[in-house]
């Protein structure tokens, strides 16, 4: 064992025997096989707990350093997490051991787990940074079993994922601490649209041997929702490996209290998460020695035998690991070039990428100008038809045999010149290749050919076309995903306008897309290409970006719905019906229904403005419906007018995403708080700011006026467990009201401002004097989802929110896909309703009479209907139907 282990076991060990109970905790030790059966029965001989306890770290103390892993991996399994914490700085660090290189070590256990997880594989030359892989391995090690973050971060291509995926190459480590499994996945920089595409492939990838097919999850809640499950229930104790993030946004689609690995140029980049946090620092650069070590490896030359330009480049590359392995494999093939490639970096007589970047961009730029000049003519080309692929995307091998239109082997070939010279990653997958680009090689191609880009995503299109000519692939095709993804994007490149429209207003493309991907990829891009689709064609572009709107939620359904029946129900003048009637005309043996009173139906849809530049998190009316203020991922409060949509004010008012913004009564002020941890009170006329509260400490999701005119009370609840009521008059917070043991999501004044209701992720709702700020009740929600045989604590339930009911006395609450209504004064269950068997209640709402109630749903649709009536169905076991919603809309 080592000495530091050693000294720390020796320190805290008056404590370890006065509180541990032995027999759990060698029960772990056992299964670990660091304690044998006999070492265990002589422990138990001894005859008080404390005793057993000294005997137990006597034993210990003549062991190894697996035997105190294994020691403080079960004081964490059994609950003792102060005494864990009390031994974690002696935790031994991972060592290769004997200078063997880490390869000796990696078992077929290993090589499985890394394979099945999208570990990237070692790069063809490799040079151990061993305190850095090491340090990595400490801070996994510090998560125990706890959630939290490791953030390994540094300038781009300075190594950070390699030095991640050599620390996973342990079979210790992936063993003992996520036995579970890695799973990698590569991000990048991504919109809304990006990341859910990636969360779907995700979610797909861990559900790939489940005996049940499940669609993709339609939106980013959805598929949070869906990959914390699959986390907790189907890979527990595993790792999420999050390569190259950029945004931090990012991360709270993965914040699902489970235990994450990221790299990242942003030290910054997990302030907006919660849970446990460890950072290291990868040196921007190699350091001279190690860059050195590269080149000799290249040229298979001992470090003493190199030419003194060796010295040189290696400070002219500053240290980047790619930039010397770029010049180090123009050396393997022209070895006697040294000085020639030193004075074309010291010439600097390439164009520089961009002038300030974190990229090492005056290196790099010389190196990948000097890489592409050795290539042949032919492969100059074939590189520079890279050019137009898209950043952070593994592109398989068949997506280039239509390109170039060769046959796998000969694609296969080319490539792999590319990756021999550093100029090219590959990744396989099974007996499939993937191939990709460096971000700093792809921003160089980018600039070297800007002006050939569009010929560049013309020709790609061109040869797609040749090769499927009226065909579509099928998913069972390689290059399948890869199509559907990303062929509007080359045709907006190519600005090929005829084509791009042919393909996004057509309903067999939508049809074969959205059963794919779902529909919020074909939205965005309507929104993303509208600037290539001519002016005339806008009117055609709102029919079908509506159409998605509006049906999206059906679209995402398995089995998949009749796409000529969805479109027979748009208005005729819309492009969408027009090509539904010509498909049901030409089909043959295919019954379809045409309303013929679609001219008497009025439009639902009121008003539509798009304020934002983001996603819109929340929107209210002002008390005397005259006005409505919106808020959401873009940091902005925004006001307008109801009835005609003219803005009013708009406002930059917080340094992150508002979750939450509210009218007083008399509509003087608006309320808002945010991701920052703030909450700020506005003039809701001048849009000056007024008030500015900082004491919650986590993110404060839903702010709530008081419904008295002139007394002015504002409750706000956050995800550090607490409910602040403010005095508004006194400047200050009133009262802080805890009890909650998870986040709260959601509060509530009721309609006679005597209670507050508040919602939390841990399960309950709890109903709270206004005047005392005392707790009055507690509602386990749990206890309405819990199996026979499941103990209460084995469930999980998130209350999303609440509705108070005119009178006060009842209160509806939303948990999963079921409304529950209780009686406030007794606590109990008067009522429940399932609304979807397909989705969760994202938020639900009584109108002023208490007659009806307005459901928001996770599959893009809200719907409307009579609480009680909807009831009295359940009870009775009929299915509720969609012609209730039909009746609602023509009335």
């Amino acid at each position: 064992m080592d000495a530091k282990s050693r000294a720390c076991l020796i320190r805290h060990r008056r404590a370890l025997e006065r509180d541990i109970k032995t027999s759990y905790i060698m029960d772990c030790m056992v299964s670990d096989q660091v304690l044998t059966l006999q070492e265990e029965e002589k422990v138990k001989q001894q005859n008080t707990q404390k005793e057993r306890a000294a005997m137990l770290i006597d034993t210990l103390l003549k062991k190894d350093n697996n035997a105190y892993r294994s020691f403080y991996n079960a004081l964490l399994h059994e609950g003792y997490r102060d005494l864990a914490a009390l031994l974690q700085d002696g935790i031994p660090v991972f060592s290769s051991g004997n200078g063997k290189h880490a390869m000796d070590e990696m078992t077929s256990y290993v090589k499985t787990t890394l394979c099945e997880g999208g570990v990237p594989q070692r790069p063809v030359v490799f040079v151990t940074r061993p305190k850095l892989v090491d340090a990595i391995k400490q801070k996994l090690c510090s998560l125990g079993s706890d959630p939290g973050w490791v953030t390994v971060y540094g300038m781009a291509g300075c190594g950070k994922t390699v030095l991640t995926a050599e620390a996973l190459r342990d079979h210790q480590l992936l063993e003992g601490y996520f036995p579970g499994g890695v799973h990698w996945i590569s991000v990048g920089k991504q919109d809304k649209a990006g990341l859910l595409i990636k969360l779907q492939n995700l979610c797909s990838r861990l559900e790939h041997d489940s005996t049940l097919s499940q669609r993709p999850p339609l939106n980013i809640e959805e598929a949070k929702d869906r990959l914390r499950l699959l986390m907790l229930r189907k890979y527990p104790r595993s790792l999420l490996v999050l390569d190259d993030i950029w945004d931090s946004w990012v991360l709270k689609a993965f914040d699902n209290q489970c235990q994450v690995l990221i790299t990242s140029r942003d030290r910054s980049v997990t302030d907006a998460v919660s849970g446990n946090k460890y950072e290291i620092h990868v040196e921007s650069g190699l350091t001279h020695e190690k860059g050195l070590e590269v080149l000799a490896l290249f040229v298979n030359m001992k470090i003493s035998e190199l030419p003194e330009q060796a010295n040189c480049i290696v400070r002219e590359c500053k240290g980047s690991p790619l930039v010397i392995s770029l010049i180090g494999a123009l050396l393997r093939d022209f070895p006697s070039r040294w000085e020639y490639y030193l004075k074309q970096l010291q010439n600097k007589q390439f164009k520089r990428i961009r002038k300030s970047s974190s990229y090492d961009y005056e290196a790099l730029d010389e190196a990948m100008s000097i890489s592409v000049e050795q290539l042949s003519n032919d492969l100059k080309d074939y590189y520079k038809d890279l050019s137009i692929l898209p950043k952070d995307v593994k592109v398989p091998t068949k997506v280039l045999c239509v390109l170039w239109d060769m046959e796998t082997e000969e694609v296969e070939d080319i490539l792999q010149e590319f990756v021999n010279k550093s100029l090219l990653f590959c990744d396989r997958n099974g007996n499939s290749f993937h191939y990709y680009l460096h971000d700093l090689q792809l921003d160089f191609l980018t600039e070297k050919n800007r002006n050939q880009l569009q010929e560049l995503h013309k020709n790609i299109v061109n040869q797609y076309k040749r090769y499927y000519k009226l065909h579509v692939p099928v998913l069972s095709q390689e290059d399948c995903m890869y199509w559907y993804n990303f062929l509007a994007y080359h045709m907006a490149g190519a600005n090929m306008q005829k084509e791009l429209r042919d393909l996004m207003f057509s309903l067999d493309w939508i049809k074969a897309k959205t059963e794919l991907v779902g529909p919020a990829h074909l939205i965005h891009e309507y929104v993303e290409y509208s600037s290539v689709l001519d002016q005339k064609d806008s009117i055609i572009c709102e029919n079908f970006q509506e159409f998605l709107s509006l049906n999206g939620h059906l679209l995402g359904r398995q089995p998949f719905p009749d796409i000529t029946q969805l479109g027979l129900c748009q208005p005729e003048t819309s492009e969408v019906y027009q090509q539904a009637k010509l498909r049901a005309q030409r089909e043959t043996g295919t019954f379809y229904l045409e309303w013929i009173n679609k001219k008497s139906l009025k439009n639902l849809s009121r008003l539509v403005v798009r304020p934002h530049r983001d996603a819109v998190y929340h929107a209210c009316f002002s008390r005397d419906r005259q006005r409505i203020a919106s808020c959401g991922a873009d940091k902005t409060l925004q006001v307008f007018k109801a009835e005609s949509g003219e803005r009013l004010l708009e406002i930059s008012a917080h340094d992150d995403e508002i979750l939450c913004c509210t009218f007083s009564a008399d509509d003087k002020y608006v309320a808002t708080c945010s991701a920052d941890k703030k909450v700020k009170i506005w003039n809701s006329r001048t849009g000056k700011c007024l008030y500015v509260y900082e004491e919650h400490t986590e993110q404060v999701n839903c702010c709530q006026f008081n419904n008295r005119r002139g007394q002015y009370l504002l409750a706000t609840c956050s995800d550090d467990t607490f409910i602040k009521l403010w005095n508004l008059k006194d400047k200050y917070c009133r009262n802080t009201m805890f009890g909650h043991v998870n986040a709260v999501s959601h509060c509530r004044f009721s309609p006679n401002d005597d209670y507050i209701a508040s919602c939390s992720t841990d399960g309950t709702v709890k109903l709270w004097d206004v005047h005392s700020a005392n707790e009055l009740k507690t509602i386990e929600i749990k206890e309405f989802f819990r199996n026979a045989d499941e103990q209460q604590d084995d469930v999980e339930v998130l209350v999303k929110c609440c509705s108070w009911s005119r009178s006060s006395d009842t209160i509806l609450v939303v948990a999963k896909n079921k409304l529950l209504l209780f009686d406030v004064t007794t606590c109990n269950l008067l009522a429940q309703v399932v609304v979807s068997h397909h989705s969760t209640i994202q938020y639900c709402d009584f109108c002023a009479g208490d007659e009806l109630v307005a459901v928001a749903l996770s599959h893009c649709s809200v719907e409307v209907s009579d609480f009680f009536i909807a009831t009295i169905y359940q009870e009775r076991v009929i299915e509720r139907v969609t012609f209730v919603m039909v009746l609602c809309r023509e009335r």
